[in-house]
């Protein structure tokens, strides 16, 4: 039986993070709202400036309304799987079982340090089964990722749900990685930092995960990370209704576009 005790610990813990990201300061931002406008796609953009303590974004309620994280959870879960000593490392390899997959660059053996980038399913499916629910449960829960809830089927709960968690929230969890602030090693820490590299240009360094939720309707497409320049840090998340993976593009393309309207890429 679980413990009561950490059970009220635990979910204390998570009406803090929930507490912490809703009393930010919000501003909305014309400039995001002109970028989604001239797109004309549905969705919200929220930037978290961590010097200032301050979210700029565009449509407020939907950047509070919590989603399935689908592969966005996929930083979490390397975090997870090093933590738990699940898998050794980023680069340890995960043997294709040669059956057919969605994509077909995951047809082959592959670690999380080129899983994460080519966002393959399978591979972080294995890694949850090595994991475990009762691990895996109380893992999470410190991270303040969402609601923190992985129900009852371990490979499938950031997929079709319950785990859920905000735009807002994205930009919390992701700001106290990118600053080394998790209640994890600083070891761990920095290796999925390392592997969630996405850009690198004169004085700024990009980070981020895409994601897709297709167990809801209309589906839900992620774009999340964080930006280091000229020694500040700004972590951000986006999400709009995604169809089709004729979309995909769309997603990172308004992200950037929305960086872009704040002077930031």
């Amino acid at each position: 039986m679980k413990n009561p005790i950490s059970k009220w610990i635990l979910g204390g813990l998570l009406l803090l993070f929930v507490g912490q990201a809703l009393a930010l300061e919000w501003r909305d931002s014309p400039a995001l709202t002109q970028v989604f406008a001239q797109a004309g796609v549905p969705g919200t953009f929220v930037l978290y400036d961590v010097e200032r303590d301050l979210l700029l974004g565009h449509d407020r309620t939907r950047a509070q309304t919590r989603y399935v994280p689908a592969s966005t959870f996929k930083i979490a879960h390397s975090l997870i799987g090093l933590a738990t000593g699940a898998v050794s490392s980023v680069d340890e390899v995960f043997a294709y079982d040669g059956k057919p997959r969605f994509l077909k660059s995951w047809e082959r053996d592959m670690g999380l340090r080129e899983a994460i980038k080519l966002s393959n399913v399978p591979v972080y499916q294995e890694l949850a089964r090595r994991i475990g629910l009762a691990r895996m449960r109380e893992q999470l829960a410190p991270l303040g990722f969402g609601n923190g809830q992985v129900g009852e089927v371990v490979d499938q709960f950031w997929l079709r749900g319950p785990l859920v968690i905000s735009a807002v929230e994205q930009t919390q969890f992701l700001a106290r990685l990118a600053q080394g602030r998790l209640p994890l090693s600083s070891a761990i820490q920095a290796q999925v930092r390392q592997i969630s590299q996405l850009e690198q240009g004169d004085g700024w360094t990009l980070y981020g995960k895409t994601g897709w939720a297709t167990s809801v309707k209309p589906g839900i497409g992620w774009w999340v990370g964080w930006l280091e320049r000229d020694g500040r840090l700004y972590s951000f998340a986006l999400n709009m209704p995604m169809e089709d993976l004729a979309d995909a593009n769309k997603r990172v393309e308004l992200g950037k576009a929305s960086l872009h309207a704040l002077g930031l890429l």
